[in-house]
């Protein structure tokens, strides 16, 4: 074996066809003998299996999920109509046009059409008829998109900005529920013991109240707006997230990486913050995406019974309030803001399904 050895290590040295045929009597070399072997493709590889990153994969597994995608891009077609609708056309918000009142939908082009050109069906005593009243008034050059309600204002642009003005809410009182609720889920679950009890106690308490009393009764002390709202969701939309940042705490808390971290000095807020809030993201990002909808809806219903946005301002529920007044005349004002709370808490539903299926990895094999 040494003289082999040396024999090779002169032979790379020196490369002397005598010290080869010395150190390998009777065997006769050649250059394929001396070249590297290539087995890349004697090498099978799964990709199926092959590796890549956790949010790499989650992306696959949500876009793969149809449902999913549509509510995605119903969500930022009507972010992008919320943020450029209102500005669309010469109308505002607030503006009043008393000589143009209850007009009914009317779009250039598809007019021509015969649809929203502007007809609308009104029921009398002796039947019903078609009305136009852009005709009847020479109104050639006036268009409401979706309409106009009792004072003149166009629905087009009152819709996109109360769709903008719900959205706010609900994202402001999400973010804000999702900080404050995981935050004391996590510390709750981690110290555990007096403390959880103690928190738990105080939990159950501020649940046991029901939520629409306690906006309610913000909103009666309080000046209605926007600032109001979200303060009085705050208050009431974080007890779920509490509970699941808990619950996510007591499973991880003993596990290895987190004794680790513990042994080597670690402080509990750092392994609070930096060691297990990182791994149970998905099930917060899912919370978070299931609460818009619900903060959505609890805008809506306080800006129906009157207890929400302030005029002349207008959200979802306050313009669904004012047109349902008017729904057995004039149906098509009550439309338009419907369809759109309707299509946003479908959306969010759809993407925080998807999201929870896609972050679970236990959704993978299913």
């Amino acid at each position: 074996m040494a003289q082999t050895a040396a024999a090779r290590v002169k032979i790379n040295t020196l490369g002397d066809s005598a010290a080869i045929d010395a150190a390998f009597p009777g065997h006769t070399f050649t250059e394929k003998d001396f070249q590297l072997k290539d087995n890349a493709g004697d090498i099978k590889i799964d990709t199926n299996f092959a590796s890549q990153s956790f949010w790499k994969d989650v992306r696959i597994r949500f876009f793969r999920k149809k449902s999913a995608v549509f509510g995605l891009v119903m969500i930022v077609l009507i972010v992008i109509l919320a943020v450029v609708g209102p500005g669309m056309n010469d109308y505002t918000y607030s503006g009043q046009t008393l000589s143009q009142k209850n007009m009914a939908p009317r779009v250039p082009v598809i007019e021509n059409l015969g649809i929203l050109d502007g007809d609308e069906t009104m029921s009398t005593s002796t039947g019903s008829k078609v009305v136009n009243v852009y005709q009847e008034k020479g109104l050639d050059d006036v268009y409401y998109w979706f309409g106009s309600d009792n004072f003149g204002r166009d629905i087009w642009t009152r819709t996109w900005e109360g769709a903008r003005v719900s959205l706010i809410i609900a994202v402001a009182a999400a973010v804000i529920d999702m900080v404050i609720g995981m935050s004391y889920g996590l510390i709750s679950g981690y110290f555990g013991g007096k403390v959880d009890m103690v928190m738990q106690r105080f939990l159950e308490v501020a649940n046991g109240i029901p939520r629409l009393v306690i906006c309610t009764l913000l909103l009666l002390v309080l000046k209605p707006g926007i600032l109001t709202i979200v303060f009085a969701l705050m208050l009431t939309e974080w007890v779920g997230m509490s509970r699941i940042a808990r619950a996510e705490m007591l499973k991880l808390k003993e596990q290895e990486f987190v004794l680790a971290s513990r042994t080597l000095g670690a402080g509990s807020f750092f392994i609070i913050f930096r060691e297990v809030l990182p791994n149970i993201i998905g099930p917060i990002i899912t919370q978070v995406m299931f609460s818009i909808p619900t903060a959505i809806f609890t805008e809506a219903f306080l800006s129906f019974v009157g207890l929400g946005i302030p005029v002349p301002q207008c959200s979802l529920g306050s313009l669904i309030n004012e047109s349902y007044n008017s729904i057995t005349t004039h149906s098509f004002q009550i439309i338009p803001p419907i369809v759109v709370m309707v299509l946003l808490m479908l959306s969010f539903n759809l993407v925080a399904d998807g999201l929870r299926e896609a972050l679970d990895p236990k959704m993978k094999s299913m």
